[in-house]
């Protein structure tokens, strides 16, 4: 048709609508607006004494001592909100330069590393940039074995050994590897050590993993016999590394009678029952000293016996008669002892 419309069904004409085009927003006064009550929508609120820190950390001037307390405080707090007041401190200024001042004074740094707030907060520094962990590594190992004998402290530098550079990671491990042996006979160090012998078998460190179980093996005799140490020995021969218990074995090589008379290391030595080749190494042992009777009847050293009866009765038959025949003569001795039972239900 001539004026465009269209045609229905029918043939009646209808008329196009035309588009319906929204009218401009209306423009509102920015003067009615009332200003926003923060700056950011996510900042934090710093107290007084945090908001003047944070200034004198932003100048690059010297901090005073009652800032350096200020730091201390804001980096151990434990307020409901002392964690975010740190994040907004650490948010709004340098890193480097915070890394270095967290780091200058390495007794006020362990002190706050051995705080359990402090050392959740300084972990979360770690592994920003290389040049900011430089200040960590340093502070950590001058004060390595400080920090690897306590439960908080040690979590840093864990954290860091897992989140620092290839190059200051194999720093950190030559750390462990050097104080190994002060670890493990230490009252803290020793569950650290098993942790990071766990950790290293769990992430694929086995060079360095392999040369920590050497060293433990290489001091076998003198950690079966403290009153910590013992525990890292039993640890590692948990692990069924045929070429570590093997080196513990070989260590422990005639003194195995005498730590089966001695609480603590009667674990070692059971422990070194429950692997085949070194089991045989110990009950060889048995058989060449003269005083097993008296181990048999000990009290320590008569679980010891009793285990190597029960395993090498299920393994070894040759050297279980040969420990029974050993044995058997004394059975008067023995009565009253569940080996004495035993041999008895032998006859």
């Amino acid at each position: 048709m001539a004026n465009g419309g269209d045609l229905t069904a029918t043939g009646a004409s209808i008329e196009q609508e035309s588009p319906v085009v929204p009218p401009p927003p209306r423009e509102i006064p920015t003067a009615n607006i009332p200003p926003p009550r923060f700056t950011a929508p996510n900042r934090v609120n710093l107290t007084e004494e945090n908001q003047s820190l944070l200034n004198s950390i932003r100048s690059s001037a010297a901090l005073t001592p009652q800032e350096k307390n200020t730091l201390f405080n804001l980096t151990t707090s434990s307020e409901e909100n002392g964690a975010a007041q740190f994040r907004e401190v650490v948010s709004r200024s340098d890193l480097r330069r915070m890394a270095s001042l967290l780091t200058s004074d390495l007794d006020r740094f362990l002190e706050m590393a051995r705080n359990k707030n402090g050392s959740n907060r300084i972990q979360e520094l770690l592994g920003k940039t290389d040049e900011v962990d430089t200040f960590f590594v340093n502070a950590i190992s001058r004060r390595f074995l400080h920090i690897m004998a306590d439960l908080h402290a040690s979590r840093v530098a864990m954290q860091g050994m897992r989140v620092f550079s290839q190059a200051k990671k194999a720093a950190m491990y030559d750390y462990v590897l050097h104080h190994a042996v002060n670890l493990a006979c230490d009252r803290g160090g020793y569950t650290v050590l098993k942790q990071i012998i766990n950790d290293w078998c769990a992430l694929g460190h086995f060079f360095y993993r392999d040369q920590l179980l050497y060293i433990v093996a290489l001091n076998a005799l003198r950690l079966s016999y403290d009153p910590h140490g013992n525990y890292v020995v039993q640890h590692v021969l948990r692990l069924n590394d045929l070429r570590c218990t093997h080196n513990v074995s070989v260590n422990l090589g005639g003194h195995c009678f005498g730590l089966s008379f001695t609480k603590l290391g009667s674990y070692v030595v059971g422990k070194l029952l429950d692997t085949e080749e070194a089991g045989e190494v110990v009950v060889g042992e048995f058989l060449w000293c003269y005083g097993v009777v008296q181990l048999a009847r000990s009290e320590f050293g008569s679980f010891v016996v009793w285990k190597a009866l029960r395993v090498m009765q299920e393994r070894n038959g040759d050297l279980f008669w040969r420990l029974v025949n050993k044995l058997m003569p004394f059975i008067q001795l023995l009565r009253g002892h569940r080996i004495g039972t035993f041999l008895d239900s032998l006859c």
